[in-house]
């Protein structure tokens, strides 16, 4: 019943909204099609371990337990739209090379190693870990899809004509850029997301107040296609201020315990 009653909203859509795709700001994909991408997506990673070497939990139990926990506790602030809709599962790619991390849709949470090690706060990685599921939780890798493929075609893969096009689609997932909109979005809800927590809520400024302190010249790749990270610490810390959060979070965990987390791995 609800694919009849989708197939007839992408029908109706199509006949009133032609040329408009590219614009319309929909998105058509339900919540069941965001976990399908994200099985699949998640199904591409684990078929390419040289690129994406994930640490196997039997072998690093704490290290898991300790992010997972993380992760736990920003679901459980009661902030996440689709707290109960996705699996959000969490996974650490070996990768000391790389600083970056992604959700993909459905909750699949991704952290590279070169990123935990590189920052120096628990509360620091639960901003980070904030961002990237308020990408999934506002759904905007779906919201683009929706903006790029353009409602016909989707349609036609919920018709059977294309249905090569969402294995395409998973497998490029990984490296899609999302617009400065959706990144000044998910700085802010995971503000919102962090606020109710013990963690210091404007956590993920310190990501990029550490990318500007370094002068670097050459940007981490999760920092590469993002907006100026002068004005993201601002709009963080402004937000932070303004829904009046605080953290209980104390230094021996906050610092210490990440000192011994980065450690393990």
């Amino acid at each position: 019943m609800k694919r009849y009653l989708l197939l007839t909203t992408l029908f109706l859509l199509s006949a009133v909204l032609p040329g408009c795709d590219k614009d319309t700001g929909l998105n058509i994909f339900t919540i069941q099609d965001d976990i399908s991408l994200g099985q699949q997506t998640k199904a591409q990673i684990e078929a390419n371990p040289s690129e994406y070497p994930i640490l196997k939990e039997s072998t690093h139990q704490a290290a898991y337990s300790y992010i997972r926990a993380i992760k736990n506790d920003i679901l459980n602030g009661g902030k996440l739209t689709h707290k109960d809709d996705f699996p959000w599962q969490i996974y650490i790619i070996d990768r000391d090379d790389i600083q970056n991390a992604f959700c993909t849709p459905g909750g699949y949470i991704y952290v590279y190693t070169g990123l935990i090690k590189y920052l120096d706060k628990k509360s620091s990685l639960a901003g980070v870990l904030g961002h990237e599921m308020a990408h999934a939780d506002k759904r905007h890798t779906t919201e683009l899809l929706t903006k790029e493929y353009g409602i016909q075609t989707l349609l036609d893969v919920v018709l059977g004509k294309n249905q090569g096009l969402l294995t395409e689609i998973a497998a490029n997932l990984v490296t899609l850029k999302f617009t400065r909109n959706e990144e000044s979005e998910a700085d802010k809800y995971s503000v919102i997301y962090l606020c109710p927590t013990k963690y210091h809520s404007d956590g993920a400024a310190d990501f990029f107040q550490k990318i500007i302190d370094s002068g670097s010249s050459t940007p981490p790749e999760f920092l590469s296609t993002h907006p100026n990270p002068d004005h993201r610490i601002e709009n963080i810390e402004d937000e932070a201020q303004s829904l009046g959060c605080t953290a209980t979070i104390t230094q021996q965990e906050d610092v210490n315990s990440y000192a011994q987390f980065k450690a393990s791995l």
